[in-house]
């Protein structure tokens, strides 16, 4: 694709005075990557530093604390609450700049869920103490024991909750808070500030009918429960003066919560602080925290798109530059630009997976652009008070720590498996100046991410591009080989790597014999059309027309039948019941379900999901509950009868389901046994991925990058 696809996104803008060499900017999110009082050190400077040498216009450092620690509201919170912390911002400036980009700072207050104040005693800034909760919600019943467990600990020891309904001289120590940090970014060489005014933070619960509940001047109307933005507002722009760029963040919609802001409000609101100074408008929106789909309904969407609209509507309504974010991709965020739907695309999860992206697309090769799967690892782990990885990019967060260096010395090198840890580790030891020689034991790159990718597309994307990248390289690719320590001999390896990815067999369970039972590697082998001989026990005619398919049919074309929902592909009866909820039963559930199939989830454990990142495990239960599907936990003891699975649940009870087809997805278990063969023959060996134990795709890449370190 020609640069001029992307004329419109790669076009300078304006902010005010502020020049802007394309419409790309790096979104504001918490990363967790300051340091513990708040400063800049290397680590973070780093990871903004690494947006800027991709080529976005714009790097905003995400959630930066106003009052640090008052009003903080996560671990290593990034903090301009002190002169203390200019030089360090200072310097993070000056090297963004080096590479042409420009830095803003998001001025953030945590409000309501400040968690320093709630932990230090002090009682958190809010419009009025929050009503009692009609509903608690699903967040913590999606939580697996050990997520709980980490997400609550910093909060042990704290007492009650006091509450701040802020009066005069609270309105007017936040308003002095924002104001004197903005002065400390223009001091620091900052080039424009951004209010966060949404999120369910400081300004988002004044403005939230549902939770404003005030009935003097800040609450009631639009106008009074915009009142505290706009004195912020007006005296940042007092501190600052007319030619120094001021715009906010804030929600065009609040989802699932009874009372929410309302696209009428946000226009309102739009209009009003546009009056008061701001010279652009940045479009998120929000929900009811005690719903996990709200992580990703609302300011991280999972819609395609999700706030376009709302901010052609605000920006019909102003005449001031608005800002999108939303899973917008560059084709399109080119086309809504130039449709004058909106005047710049914020990326977040896109400059995680790729920081390179603007600069990709500006030098025509988008194809090389490492995609974002949508998976929310990102995000996830900030819940679990960890710092900001990424599942496809594992240098995201580790740009001090996992960057290659060149080879010293070249080396010839066997990668062994070409799921996505054999084939990214090819495609790095190559990139180090190694001859990289790759083997896969089947006819096609691409492992079990392949079949993963049915039930969940994104994955797709991740295989493709990896296959491109190993293409696209001096790499010696042998499929249908099998490696052995005598291959490795033949080809004269120094080192090997194994990603062969996990052993699946079937667990012992009564039954499994049956033609209508699948185990994880059958579905894999059926999809794939591998290893169908294999089969042949399976007499089902369903079975055998899906083999005969399998030979006859190409693999692309049987993807897409699959993706479009058709039944003569899957060799599935109606009822079908899938034995394990981790993370290939719940995808294959909700992925069944969407064709029609009565889906019944079997698990062993308290909690279905596991090794799904928790924002999108919060989606997937979500989404899977919607389409009727049964998630059965505590479960045991499974026997399968004729067209039957019985079980026993927590009470020790047994029961009995209809079952026209059962899927068994348990059993996968790390397998080193190629590593030791290999180590046995003499040869340097790093095992990667699923061998080691199940890890998936982020696994696999982490696996890859912390191998080639090593090599």
């Amino acid at each position: 694709m020609s640069v001029r696809a992307y004329r419109h996104l790669l076009s300078p803008g304006r902010i005010n005075r502020l020049e802007l060499k394309n419409r790309i900017f790096f979104s504001p999110m918490g990363s967790n990557l300051a340091e513990e009082d708040g400063s800049v050190g290397d680590r973070l400077r780093t990871y903004y530093v690494a947006r800027a040498k991709g080529g976005a216009a714009l790097v905003t450092m995400g959630s930066v604390s106003v009052g640090f620690p008052e009003g903080a509201s996560n671990w290593r919170q990034e903090a301009i609450s002190d002169d203390r912390f200019v030089p360090g911002l200072k310097r993070l400036a000056d090297e963004v700049h080096e590479h042409g980009a420009k830095l803003c700072v998001q001025l953030h207050h945590g409000g309501l869920v400040a968690m320093t104040d709630m932990l230090d005693g002090r009682p958190v800034a809010c419009p009025n103490p929050p009503p009692a909760a009609k509903d608690s919600g699903d967040f913590v019943d999606v939580m697996l024991p050990e997520e709980q467990a980490k997400f609550f600990e910093p909060y042990a020891k704290m007492g009650e909750v006091r509450y701040n309904s802020l009066d005069a001289s609270g309105v007017d120590h936040i308003v002095d808070l924002f104001a004197r940090a903005a002065v400390r970014a223009k001091t620091a060489g900052i080039d424009a500030v951004e209010l966060h005014a949404g999120h369910g933070y400081i300004f988002s619960t004044f403005l939230s009918p549902a939770y404003n509940h005030r009935t003097d001047e800040f609450g009631g109307s639009i106008e009074n429960r915009a009142r505290l933005l706009l004195k912020t507002i007006r005296a940042v722009r007092a501190a600052v003066g007319p030619d120094y760029p001021v715009w906010m963040r804030f929600d065009s919609q609040e989802f699932l919560m009874d009372y929410g802001i309302t696209l009428e409000d946000a226009i309102a609101v739009a209009r009003m602080a546009q009056e008061a100074g701001l010279d652009a408008i940045h479009v998120s929106a929000h929900g009811d925290g005690n719903y996990g789909r709200t992580y990703s309904t609302g300011h991280a969407t999972d819609i395609r798109n999700g706030f376009v609209d709302n901010a052609a509507a605000i920006k019909a309504a102003v005449s001031i530059p608005v800002i999108c974010p939303g899973r917008i991709e560059p084709e399109e965020a080119d086309r809504f630009i130039a449709q004058g739907k909106l005047d710049f695309v914020t990326m977040g999860r896109k400059l995680l997976a790729d920081p390179e992206l603007p600069n990709k697309l500006a030098a025509g090769k988008p194809e090389t652009v490492r995609p974002c799967v949508y998976c929310y690892t990102c995000i996830s782990s900030i819940f679990n008070s960890s710092h900001i990885v990424c599942a496809v990019n594992p240098m995201t967060g580790f740009e001090t720590d996992r960057q290659p260096q060149p080879a010293s010395k070249r080396k010839v090198v066997l990668v062994v498996g070409g799921g996505p840890g054999g084939m990214a580790a090819a495609r790095d030891l190559s990139d180090k100046g190694h001859k990289v020689v790759l083997c896969e034991a089947t006819d096609r790159l691409g492992g079990t991410a392949q079949f993963a990718s049915i039930a969940y597309a994104p994955n797709q994307r991740i295989v493709d591009w990896l296959r491109r990248e190993v293409t696209a390289r001096p790499i010696e690719v042998r499929l249908g080989t099998r490696a052995t320590a005598d291959l490795a001999r033949r080809i004269g390896a120094d080192e090997v790597i194994v990603a062969t990815g996990a052993r699946r067999a079937m667990p012992p369970i009564p039954g499994s014999e049956r033609d209508f039972v699948f185990s994880g590697d059958d579905m894999r082998n059926l999809v794939l059309g591998q290893n169908l001989d294999s089969l042949a026990s399976k007499t089902g005619l369903a079975t055998r027309l899906a083999m005969k398919l399998g030979r006859a049919t190409g693999l692309t074309k049987r993807i897409g039948l699959l993706r479009a929902g058709s039944k003569a592909w899957m060799p599935l009866g109606e009822h079908v019941v899938i034995i394990g909820g981790e993370l290939v039963g719940l995808e294959l559930a909700e992925f069944l379900a969407h064709r029609g199939r009565k889906v019944t989830v079997l698990e062993e454990s308290a909690r279905v999901g596991k090794g799904i990142p928790l924002v999108r495990r919060f989606r997937a239960v979500d989404d899977c509950h919607a389409l009727g599907v049964a998630l059965l936990t505590e479960t045991s003891g499974f026997r399968i009868g004729d067209g039957t699975v019985t079980y026993s649940n927590a009470h020790g009870q047994e029961r009995t389901l209809r079952a026209d087809t059962v899927i068994v997805a348990q059993g996968a278990t790390g397998d080193e046994s190629l590593t030791k063969e290999m180590r046995s023959a003499g040869f340097l060996t790093h095992s990667v991925g699923d061998c080691t134990g199940v890890g998936y795709i982020e696994g696999a890449m982490r696996d890859a990058a912390l191998a080639i370190q090593a090599i």
